[in-house]
């Protein structure tokens, strides 16, 4: 059950009994009015920057998506995965509804990407399918088909079956499919959570194959965000999710994950808490310094101003 996806220089292991891979999500112009405003204008700069700030921040892999309506998507993805991947190591995820940007995506990606996604509508399973085996890549299958996405967690299952055989027919190894239970907004529908949490288990055992979800949707229009993602994510790591596209920019999102990995055994000797706790502490102590350093200077400005106002004499 270990997905392995690469860069030219870096493997990532997807998989039980491994840390949780946090698969960075901000590269994605959806509800980010400036990005998608800079990338249909050619501007990657803020790309490069997302980039470099989730992996700074504990990233493993980046998602990367280029969906601007009316641009030219594959164009954008192919230009925004090769910005990517020239300031970063990290393996890549190609994020695309359009089959011709996935294609795009593929052609130029440097490394064993994985693939964002396969859904189980039969035009989508002939048309993605065929494209991951050529490129030897691994693949997301999101357990929804031409009836939408059902509520009862064994018509998801038997979806995401579905994708796993068809998979295996085109000569995908099963190891390579990572199946997305999709979680729902919880405040929209009651128990989205367990529902998840119940089909990471049920997938594992029955299929064999690793989970994933989008895991800001699990949050989506309710207040306290991070705070909501963070517990989800700890729940579905409990619950045997290896990975997630999430925002590792997120402090309460890094600190459950580390905690999560720590809680499961995948810390050895609690190392990565500890260093995590310890650069914590030194920001802290950093920025504690800088403030009493600004405290310092303030006073010493007002004291200046004091003197100055003792020795200017006055008229009369």
């Amino acid at each position: 059950m270990e997905t392995i996806i690469s860069s030219p220089t870096k493997t990532v292991v997807i998989g039980p009994n491994q840390p949780f891979v946090i698969i960075g999500e901000r590269i994605n112009p959806t509800g980010r009015k400036k990005l998608a405003a800079e990338m249909a204008a050619g501007d990657f700069s803020r790309v490069r920057s997302d980039a470099l700030a989730q992996v700074a921040a504990g990233a493993h892999v980046l998602d990367v998506n280029a969906g601007i309506p009316l641009a030219d998507e594959p164009a954008l993805l192919a230009e925004a995965i090769r910005v990517v991947q020239s300031v970063t190591d990290v393996p890549i995820c190609i994020d695309s509804s359009v089959v011709a940007a996935l294609k795009a995506g593929l052609q130029v990606v440097q490394g064993k990407p994985l693939v964002n996604s396969v859904t189980g509508e039969e035009e989508r399973l002939e048309s993605v399918l065929p494209m991951v085996a050529e490129y030897k890549a691994a693949v997301i299958g999101i357990s929804n088909d031409e009836t939408g996405i059902s509520y009862e967690i064994r018509e998801r299952l038997e979806v995401a079956r579905k994708i796993v055989e068809r998979a295996e027919r085109y000569g995908i190894p099963r190891h390579d499919v990572i199946i997305d239970p999709l979680a729902m907004p919880a405040g929209a529908v009651p128990g989205a959570g367990k529902m998840v949490f119940d089909l990471v288990r049920m997938i594992r055992e029955e299929l064999g194959c690793n989970t994933i979800c989008g895991a800001s949707n699990i949050s989506f229009g309710l207040p306290g965000r991070p705070a909501l993602n963070a517990a989800f994510i700890s729940m579905a790591i409990a619950a045997g999710m290896p990975c997630a596209i999430t925002n590792p920019i997120e402090p309460e999102i890094k600190s459950a994950i580390l905690a999560a990995n720590l809680l499961m055994g995948n810390d050895s000797n609690c190392m990565a808490w500890i260093a995590a706790r310890r650069e914590a502490e030194s920001q802290q102590s950093g920025d504690g310094a800088v403030r009493a350093t600004a405290a310092e200077a303030a006073r010493a400005e007002r004291e200046a101003r004091r003197a100055a106002r003792r020795a200017t004499p006055t008229n009369g």
